[in-house]
């Protein structure tokens, strides 16, 4: 019977990464354990034996590059099944419980956003089309958006999720917009509150179900990952019938091609709880009956240099926060950024931006790039 390192390289020998090899993609293993635990427990061990220790790679995004490029996801759970129902090399009850869940994503701190993030704090994909640096092209994707809501003077806009507050801050001061906008985080409610002092812009503490009004356009940016595949529908429904009938809406988040119901297990566990992205399918069943889909945008490589831009703040930064969140805190981030560069530079994940009219533009909608 093959030993669980001989498996797991032959599963790796098509993707041009080797066990304790050279090259700065290669991962080099500190503990004999790592290949049965990963096999048995596929991407969750992966993350969570990276975390402790007991591998490393120097180039961690190349790695997650040519693992993904090569689809070895996919082919990992075929064989990962049928291993672990021929073989007790692979038992889970045998191994050690997880260690205790990371902190809450979004409850890490101001501070250590500001330290990574732009100087709109964006925590989505910036757009880095004529861009030389990671505030210009958030900068520039915030104005890419305004652009394709075609945003004026005295136009009433409803943000679903506002983050620090960036866009609704940006909207309101350069195109003259009142924006109303929903947000469950304590923390960030405060900041963009601040931040939005003496502009129209009003910041609801409440869940964007509770959003009422009527307005001229609505901007969903980076929630539709959050909220689950059951609730693409309501999401749509409450958009039509908070949309005036002349209105636009844009829907920004990160997608995949195929369709799913749950999210990845290591970013689940440690990154965005009950979090899962939509399909192409999913989101277009869910806006059935309900718009008419007048653009719809594919930038996602952009998201592999803002991420990218991201781990080099934060790891420049990181002396700040070391003692506050320790060692295995700082491996989990640095994971975290550096598998989903990879992952969007091998197309394996998407970033749409999809612009929706309700009855239609009666003289077309022109697309904004």
């Amino acid at each position: 019977m093959k030993s669980a390192k001989q498996i797991l390289k032959e599963l790796i020998s098509p993707t041009d990464i080797e066990v304790n090899g050279n090259k700065p993609w290669d991962i080099q293993v500190h503990n004999p354990k790592f290949y049965s635990r990963v096999l048995a427990g596929g991407s969750l061990a992966l993350g969570e034996s990276y975390m402790d220790g007991w591998w490393d790679c120097k180039d961690l995004d190349q790695f997650f590059f040519k693992l993904l490029y090569a689809r070895l996801d996919r082919k990992f759970t075929m064989h990962q099944l049928g291993v672990l129902l021929r073989s007790k090399l692979f038992n889970l009850q045998n191994r050690k419980h997880s260690k205790k869940v990371a902190k809450v994503h979004y409850d890490l701190g101001n501070d250590f956003y500001k330290a990574m993030l732009d100087k709109n704090m964006q925590y989505t994909c910036a757009y880095w089309k004529d861009a030389k640096n990671l505030n210009q092209a958030q900068e520039h994707k915030l104005d890419l958006i305004c652009k394709k809501l075609k945003l004026k003077k005295g136009d009433k806009v409803l943000e679903i999720g506002c983050g620090w507050g960036g866009f609704a801050r940006y909207a309101a001061k350069n195109y003259g917009c009142h924006v109303t906008a929903y947000n469950i985080s304590k923390e960030q409610v405060k900041h963009a509150r601040e931040w939005c002092k003496g502009l129209p812009v009003e910041i609801i503490h409440k869940d964007y179900r509770e959003a009422k009004g009527k307005f001229d356009k609505i901007a969903a940016i980076g929630i539709c990952e959050h909220i689950g595949y059951k609730n693409y529908k309501p999401l749509m429904k409450l958009v039509n019938k908070c949309l005036k009938n002349h209105g636009l809406f844009i829907l920004h988040t990160i997608a995949c091609d195929e369709s799913t119901t749950t999210g990845e297990a290591w970013l689940d566990k440690y990154i965005f709880p009950n979090g899962m992205l939509p399909s192409p399918k999913q989101i277009t069943t869910a806006a059935e009956g309900y718009f008419v889909l007048e653009d719809w945008h594919n930038f996602g490589i952009n998201y592999d240099k803002t991420l990218m831009a991201w781990y080099d703040n934060f790891n420049k930064n990181w002396p700040k926060f070391e003692k506050m969140y320790g060692k295995r805190f700082y491996r989990m981030w640095k994971y975290y950024l550096l598998c989903l560069a990879g992952s969007f530079r091998a197309r394996n994940i998407q970033l749409w931006q999809i612009v929706y009219s309700k009855k239609g533009i009666p003289d077309g909608y022109d697309s904004v790039r």
